[in-house]
């Protein structure tokens, strides 16, 4: 299996709005760190997300949490 690029060693801290988002798995995404699109030559898919009410979330930045789309703490193990 590919491994994901790293899109950084940290966490993104957001506060999300109630809606429907996809978080970026491959790491190439510009729009990190939702998805938009650059996994297409790649065997990974974006992962749905589906916030309910007004959260602060925070999602992974180095694509390797166990916990997708958030941050496990993994990135402190690269």
């Amino acid at each position: 299996m590919a491994e994901p690029q790293i899109a950084q060693k940290s966490p993104f801290s957001l506060e999300l709005e109630p809606g429907t988002y996809w978080w970026c798995r491959c790491g190439r995404s510009q729009t990190q760190p939702f998805c938009d699109g650059s996994h297409k030559d790649t065997e990974f898919t974006p992962v749905k997300v589906e916030i309910n009410e007004p959260t602060k979330v925070a999602l992974c930045g180095c694509k390797h949490t166990a916990n997708q789309p958030f941050c496990d703490g993994s990135h402190n193990k690269l």
